[in-house]
């Protein structure tokens, strides 16, 4: 018999990196590049969806939202805002948020750290991005524990190696770097390590200048270069109902000034920090995804903005948050409705409140990656690894989920319908009763024909047993661990080491920075 472990090498070699160069098959689909070929699906009249945005301005008007941050409130004061001193209540006009939209960009050009990694951010693209801001890391091997550096760079090494994740993001929280000194660490795994779309964190403008500084110094950019175009993201979250805390305000206009992509992204549990119905988390949703928006127009028009969208459900019995539930996936087709109202790119969420990767959680972000996919998010944030709603990221979940996003991948490839792959030279050539294995027509494409798993196993019961029983999870450890003994970071990527260990070492000496709370 041959030995399990050889074969399975094989046998992920062929699948795993499916699209790069080097690839044994000729069968070379583009991962890295996804149109949806979707339309998406509406649940929501246009008179409906009209309303929601109407009464999302109402609320921004009437009601407003509340502003921690001294100097956020100011700049939307000078564009026309009323603040109340007392409460920090802001209420926008809807003249302000019309302006806005109007200013903000379509579509978005995310320069990677190569140009064939560059995103188009736009309606009708597709993006997925690892789970991520968990504070824990779980595998069947070593179990669930706090997220670390090593962990953090395991994850961006997993990333890196898989072409339908297209951006970094902040898979766990490194929790044994202090906090002075742990962007200096997330920065330096993401650009020496990876050559994709990074994340930063926005956490105080001494944090998020030094992010933008080795952003720089790894690409060779000038300060001018690196501000006339989008390098990086942060995703900004609201504290739903209606207020917007002081990192999240700081770092939209941060961001904003230096002209890198935000991810305004409202966090509307129903039931829980929103209305209990789908229609009225999602107006909350959009009141605050269009205030944040706002801020970031006004201080500089035409900042890359992504609508955010990350709305479902708790357990009414717990108060637990829950996720891939009829209601998640029903307001992210309400949400891509909404975007499209607007125009303007979007983000949605996937993921699971399953604590263990099993069939619970494939559920789950299965079908919240579904929700994703028919309504046409530009961005799907958690589309793999996410577990606990959040609480924790794991190995073997990631490798299983990026089967289910290399199958939609899959779906974005145009399929032959010409004379040739009608094949009616085919169908006579196989007489009644035969079979088309030997069929000249299958010679010449079995190759290639079909897409070959990564996880999945397809061998019959017999064979499965005798090659140890393994379930899809257990088959998913050999993956990641083969993944990352072998992995080789771009060339250029490495690199750059010197040059971040040098600002690192000189910023450390200075004592870091400190994030703002």
């Amino acid at each position: 018999m041959v030995d399990d472990a050889a074969r399975d090498t094989r046998r992920e070699r062929r699948r795993g990196r499916m699209g790069e160069a080097g690839s044994e098959s000729s069968r070379k689909p583009n991962y890295r590049s996804l149109k949806n070929p979707f339309l998406p699906q509406p649940i929501f009249s246009d008179d409906q969806v009209a309303s929601i945005h109407g009464t999302a301005l109402r609320v921004l008007e009437e009601l407003g939202i509340k502003v921690l941050l001294p100097e956020a409130r100011e700049v939307l004061a000078r564009a026309g805002a009323l603040v109340d001193p007392d409460t920090d209540m802001v209420r926008i006009g809807r003249d302000m948020v019309a302006a806005a939209l109007a200013s903000a960009p379509r579509s978005i050009h995310a320069y990677a750290g190569a140009r064939d990694r560059d995103l188009l951010l736009e309606l009708g693209s597709m993006t997925f991005l690892a789970g991520s801001g968990a504070p824990n890391v779980t595998d069947l091997e070593r179990g669930r524990r706090p997220g670390t550096l090593v962990a953090f760079e395991e994850l961006i090494k997993l990333v890196q190696h898989f072409d339908v994740l297209h951006m970094l993001g902040p898979c766990i929280e490194p929790q044994d770097i202090d906090n002075r000194f742990r962007h200096y660490a997330v920065n330096r795994a993401q650009l020496t390590l990876s050559d994709k779309f990074p994340f930063v964190f926005a956490r105080g403008t001494p944090q998020v200048d030094d992010s933008f500084e080795m952003i720089r110094l790894a690409r060779g950019l000038s300060e001018d270069e690196f501000r006339s175009g989008a390098h990086c993201y942060t995703v900004i979250n609201t504290n739903s109902p209606r207020q917007l805390d002081i990192p999240m305000a700081q770092g939209i206009i941060d961001f904003a000034k230096a002209g890198q992509v935000l991810i305004i992204t409202p966090f509307c549990l129903a039931g829980a920090m929103a209305p209990i119905t789908v229609a009225g988390a999602l107006t909350l949703q959009h009141a605050e995804a269009l205030a944040g928006l706002t801020l970031a127009q006004i201080v500089r028009p035409g900042a890359p903005v992504v609508y955010g969208s990350f709305s479902s459900n708790v357990d009414m019995k717990s108060g637990a948050p829950a996720f891939g539930t009829p209601e998640h996936v029903k307001a992210t087709l309400g949400a891509g409705q909404l975007a499209r109202f607007t125009g303007l790119p979007w983000r949605s969420g996937g993921g699971s409140a399953a604590n263990i990767s099993d069939a619970q959680a494939a559920h789950e972000t299965q079908f919240a990656l579904w929700g994703s996919v028919l309504s046409g998010a530009t961005v799907c944030i958690h589309a793999a690894g996410w577990l606990e709603g959040g609480l924790s990221v794991s190995l073997e979940k990631l490798v299983t989920d990026i089967e289910a996003l290399q199958t939609v991948a899959e779906l974005c490839a145009a399929t032959p319908g010409d004379d040739d792959a009608i094949g009616f030279e085919a169908i006579a050539e196989v007489q009644p009763g035969g079979h088309f294995f030997s069929a000249g027509h299958t010679m010449v494409r079995y190759r290639t024909a079909f897409y070959e798993p990564l996880v999945a196993d397809w061998s019959n019961f017999g064979n499965w047993t005798q090659s140890g029983s393994k379930t899809a999870t257990e088959r998913a450890t050999g993956i990641w661990k083969r993944t990352l003994a072998d992995f080789e970071p771009p060339a250029a990527a490495a690199a750059t080491s010197g040059v971040l260990d040098a600002f690192i070492a000189r910023r450390t000496e200075e004592g870091g920075a400190a994030p703002v709370s």
